[in-house]
């Protein structure tokens, strides 16, 4: 196994319990149009694929899609900041790995990806930020993973990738990326862990010397 050098941190459901943000978000989308409020599997969806994919799936059935999709894109995001939880391991995390490993994020969010971390004074941790926006085929496909190596000149193989979803899942295997699962035992991955300070652990134990 090679050295990792490059750690790449999805957003929702890693650095971020979000998925309340989500509903409210999504739900008065859906409000503002006198539709009803998501059920269970509008919610699961939601949580892993962009906004526009989202929009187009919880507004499939109504006149009102394209509707939404303009009112999505003017709306003041901040209100819903609130309602993420940060998760309180990650800013010690990326303390004790900024100076030894590239940094970036891999997501799926638009355009509220840079308000998210500058609210949070999460920007100055990370090298390069890659959102639904920066691609043109969003996760599962390879592309923001593809973006990122190529900025820090690594392999895959080289690379850690940190999600919770089978979106990400898929993604870091169509890269060939070692992937992290993060409070998801479902899915079939390189590792599992419900603590983020155990990425620490884990590359410093892949990157010591035999």
């Amino acid at each position: 196994m090679k050295k990792i050098s490059v750690i790449i941190f999805d957003c929702d459901g890693v650095m971020f319990d979000s998925r309340q943000a989500n509903i409210n978000f999504y739900n008065h989308l859906l409000q503002h149009f006198g539709l009803p409020l998501m059920n269970a599997d509008k919610v699961a969806f939601v949580h892993m694929h962009t906004a526009d994919a989202s929009i187009r799936h919880i507004f499939r059935d109504t006149p009102y899609m394209e509707m939404a999709q303009k009112y999505r894109m003017q709306m003041d995001y901040t209100p819903f900041l609130k309602d993420m939880i940060l998760e309180p391991e990650l800013k010690p995390l990326l303390e004790e790995l900024r100076p030894r490993f590239g940094l970036a994020v891999a997501t799926n969010r638009s355009n509220t990806i840079g308000e998210v971390l500058e609210l949070y004074d999460l920007s100055k941790y990370f090298d390069i930020v890659v959102s639904s926006l920066d691609v043109k085929r969003p996760k599962p496909h390879p592309e923001s993973l593809f973006k990122i190596i190529e900025f820090f000149e690594a392999g895959p193989e080289e690379t850690l990738y940190v999600g919770d979803s089978l979106v990400d899942y898929k993604t870091a295997r169509s890269a060939g990326v070692p992937f992290m699962s993060y409070k998801n035992t479902e899915l079939d991955a390189d590792y599992h862990s419900d603590r983020l300070m155990d990425i620490a652990l884990i590359v410093n134990s892949a990157n010591k010397t035999p």
